[in-house]
């Protein structure tokens, strides 16, 4: 039948120019200068790395604690007694012996000259016993008994002239006073507190620490402290004592820091957080994104040209953003920070910029 046999031959010679046309066409585009061709980029996945850094590392012990002068007295009268004057002002910086309160001291005076009439009168008829037993006129236990009398009254002096410096009442140590709790005219008694005096040169802080870092604990290890009430300020010191007991209930100890307070802004009272370090000795970190956990190990990616080989490493203390390597690294060795998701151990692998790689 010529007519199918036409039909078939038409078909056959425009599929054979659809290819025809279609294979000039792909070999154009390979062909074509300035169209895109393999991709020059080098190969590997793109990570960022970070080396091993040794620095100077210490077990930090975190603790609270309450500041302390380094002296403190209430400032009060050893006897019931007047107050006649006050010669300090609320918040004074006072030296030792400096006078601070007078009480009335007229009976005390009396008292004093009373016994001094006494005291003069004895010592008088022991001078003349002396002179009459140098004479026989007057046996020994008469001449020791006038002596004892003579005793006694000096002590009588003695006790009303305390009395009376009891009625001056005197910095015990150089400090500044508190509030002023009394006035002119009060009537005190024993314990009654007249105001306060503090030695706050030097602060002292206590602070507990957990038994388990006893072993790290000793005289001289600095301390570092601050205070919600002087923020961005810090202040440095050293542990002076430490407690000879160790709390049974709460398995801690009381240490003991001195630091010096030169310009008075630490105040007795104060809650301070304190942070001290223990024996600071080299140490191997790197960066914490480095740490690949799996089943309970550690691992990391050390790259070695441009290789990366999966190791298992042993990690010790952390820091903020930091892992101390206890065993497995090697200092100045690169490690992966980024883009070890999709790393295996073997894979090569091309350095790129930091939050560019892929994270893990």
């Amino acid at each position: 039948m010529p007519s199918q046999d036409c039909y078939r031959f038409k078909r056959a010679a425009w599929s054979g120019t659809i290819a025809v046309v279609l294979l000039i066409t792909a070999c154009g585009r390979q062909d074509t200068p300035g169209t895109t061709g393999p991709s020059t980029q080098p190969a590997g996945t793109p990570v960022v790395t970070a080396p091993v850094t040794s620095r100077s590392l210490g077990t930090e012990i975190e603790a609270v604690g309450t500041a302390r002068a380094n002296e403190s007295v209430d400032v009060t009268s050893k006897s019931s007694n007047i107050v006649t004057a006050i010669h300090f002002k609320d918040g004074d910086f006072v030296r030792r012996g400096a006078v601070l309160v007078e009480l009335d001291s007229a009976e005390a005076r009396a008292t004093l000259a009373e016994a001094q009439a006494a005291l003069a009168d004895s010592e008088s008829q022991f001078n003349r016993s002396r002179e009459l037993y140098a004479q026989k006129a007057l046996s020994v236990s008469q001449l020791e008994q006038i002596e004892a009398t003579l005793k006694g009254n000096r002590a009588r002096v003695n006790a009303a002239d305390a009395r009376l410096a009891d009625t001056v009442i005197r910095a015990g140590f150089d400090g500044r006073t508190g509030f002023r709790r009394v006035s002119v005219g009060s009537l005190i008694s024993p314990g009654t507190v007249i105001t306060t005096l503090d030695d706050a040169s030097v602060i002292k802080l206590d602070f507990t620490v957990p038994e388990t870092y006893f072993y790290l604990l000793k005289t001289g290890l600095p301390v570092t402290a601050k205070s919600a009430g002087l923020p961005n300020r810090s202040f440095e010191g050293k542990v002076t004592n430490i407690d000879s007991r160790i709390d049974p209930v709460t398995r801690s100890l009381t240490v003991r820091a001195e630091i010096p307070n030169r310009d008075g802004l630490l105040r007795p009272g104060m809650f301070m957080t304190v942070a001290l370090q223990g024996n600071v000795t080299p140490t191997l970190l790197v960066p914490e994104a480095a740490i690949i956990p799996e089943q309970g190990r550690m691992y990391v990616l050390v790259v070695d040209g441009n290789v990366a080989h999966r190791r298992e490493v042993m990690i010790g203390r952390r820091r903020p953003g930091e892992v101390e390597i206890v065993n497995g690294l090697q200092e100045g060795e690169r490690v992966v920070v980024e883009g070890t998701q999709n790393l295996r151990d073997g894979d090569a692998v091309r350095e790129d910029a930091p939050g560019t790689a892929v994270s893990s």
